[in-house]
């Protein structure tokens, strides 16, 4: 029983040797270390990582001077009928006011005076980066704006973002079946379906950019 009598006579490790070693064990543990950062007693901690994601994600300049934004004439072409110039001149004027001054090609304002209306439509289309268009009753009924709505899809008939129909005074049913595949805007509220629009446009040319620079990489 000599084994017995020593067992019980050993000294126990003392408060700061045990705190040292479960402290160790945490460090080298994976789980351990990854609960500490998620933990929100750990303020600093937590800043730290959050404005580390911030800045990893850091949208691009679009206004750089190196900006694939340049390559183009346009940011928007704005596809509507005669019966809606009121209202998408509001539209150009929200956009060409924002910070980054959306350059927007609008026909009545830009269209070269005697120049065929299938060449200003085609030209508009091809110089703009993004097409927006106005879907109201007067759109259905003009062949011209369905002209240009198959002129833009023509030009890029997958690019996520270019394309960006918005529907007012007219019912889903009616929505043109050509653009069955892309998510509309519908306008009840104006000045919110003009920040909509104004994201979207800023979303496709930030994402230009990113391809831009990964191509460049």
């Amino acid at each position: 029983a000599g084994w017995f009598r020593r067992l019980l006579h050993k000294p126990k490790p003392s408060l700061v040797e045990s705190s040292l070693k479960s402290s160790q064990s945490a460090s080298s543990s994976p789980s351990s270390s990854s609960s500490a950062k998620s933990s929100s007693s750990s303020p600093d901690v937590s800043l730290a990582t959050s404005s580390i994601s911030l800045s990893s994600v850091s949208a691009p300049d679009i206004s750089a001077s190196d900006s694939p934004r340049w390559d183009k004439s346009y940011d928007v072409c704005i596809c509507h009928s005669e019966g809606d110039v009121e209202l998408v001149e509001e539209l150009v004027s929200y956009l060409e006011g924002q910070p980054e001054s959306f350059r927007c090609f609008l026909q009545l304002r830009d269209a070269v005076a005697g120049s065929a209306v299938v060449t200003e439509l085609c030209d508009a289309v091809q110089n703009s980066h993004c097409w927006v268009m106005l879907i109201t009753p007067g759109f259905l009924q003009d062949p011209w704006c369905k002209y240009q709505m198959h002129q833009a899809l023509a030009e890029a008939p997958m690019a996520n973002g270019r394309t960006i129909p918005v529907l007012k005074d007219v019912d889903r049913k009616d929505y043109p079946r050509e653009l069955r595949n892309i998510y509309y805007i519908y306008m009840a509220l104006k000045e919110k379906s003009f920040r909509q629009i104004r994201d979207t446009v800023m979303r496709y040319l930030q994402e230009l950019c990113r391809s831009s620079t990964k191509r460049m990489d």
